[in-house]
């Protein structure tokens, strides 16, 4: 049990939020790995009620468009509220966390343009050529 738990740890404590990707294809063999060990995730009566609808080169493009073009129309709206904010130690983490991503993207702290240029990379999907949805729909679309 002990190497699990380390193992685990060792697991968690490499990640790592990525805001820039490669522009290579992951093969149809990694991805199919990695949405089989997704699914394995606990849920509420083990109903496991997603679906996972994985774009590729075109589809991504056209997602990645429709998301932008709504982006354009109304700002998003999660299915739970954005938090109003963020006291003590989490607006500090949070801050810090800001800091240093901007920091790594030469991005000057009082440049609020190039701020919101980054902030729009989220919509872009980093440049990744796949992007994975998780949905309760059957299906997401047409894109």
């Amino acid at each position: 049990m002990t190497h699990q738990f380390e193992t685990l740890r060792d697991i968690l404590k490499s990640r790592y939020s990525c805001r820039a990707f490669r522009p290579d294809p992951v093969p149809e063999g990694v991805l199919a790995k990695i949405v089989t060990a997704a699914g394995l995730a606990p849920s509420w009566c083990n109903a496991q009620p997603w679906q996972v609808t994985v774009t590729r080169g075109e589809e991504t493009a056209r997602f990645r468009e429709a998301l932008l073009k709504t982006f354009d129309k109304e700002k998003p709206a999660p299915d739970m509220p954005w938090p109003e904010d963020y006291p003590g130690v989490y607006g500090e983490r949070r801050r810090k966390c800001g800091y240093q991503l901007y920091a790594a993207a030469g991005i000057a702290r009082d440049n609020y343009a190039a701020r919101g240029e980054q902030s729009m990379q989220n919509f872009h999907f980093f440049g990744a050529p796949h992007v994975a949805v998780v949905h309760s729909e059957a299906r997401l679309g047409p894109y």
